[in-house]
């Protein structure tokens, strides 16, 4: 199918935004600070809304990348 190549190369660099972000949630947890980069970056935009818009597509992007791994024969 055409594009599939591009989507498959933004799902891997929004899984991989996601990954680190969160991997800065978890050291900044035990730091005592805020890292969430994504909310820093996107936060004060639209009240918000777009910070959320991105983790729905994180985890869409997730869930296409399980589909490449698991689902297809």
């Amino acid at each position: 199918m055409a594009g599939m190549g591009q989507l498959d190369t933004v799902s891997k660099w929004l899984v991989l935004v996601g990954g680190l972000n969160w991997g800065l949630v978890g050291v900044g947890g035990f730091a005592g600070s805020d890292l969430n980069v994504v909310k820093l970056v996107l936060g004060s935009i639209a009240g918000g809304a777009i910070e959320k818009v991105v983790y729905v597509l994180v985890g869409l992007s997730a869930l296409y990348m399980l589909y490449g791994m698991f689902g297809k024969k």
